[in-house]
């Protein structure tokens, strides 16, 4: 059964070889497109893996304190 962490997996995944294919065809933006693709494939398992996962962004996502 799919579900929607599949699905984003899937759009993640679908994202990064057109970054891939980018750099590929732009041999200036080849690092930045390799690298790109690198972080969406990396999160494409972090919510297959773990959908419900909490993600530790330290002080950055916290509401400021008063």
């Amino acid at each position: 059964m799919a579900t929607y962490a599949h699905l984003a997996a899937k759009l993640l995944r679908d994202a990064a070889t057109f970054f891939r294919n980018v750099g590929a065809q732009n041999q200036p933006l080849k690092e930045q497109m390799d690298d790109n693709a690198s972080v969406y494939e990396q999160v494409a398992d972090l919510v297959e893996n773990d959908p419900t996962g909490i993600l530790d962004l330290g002080d950055e996502g916290e509401a400021p304190k008063k």
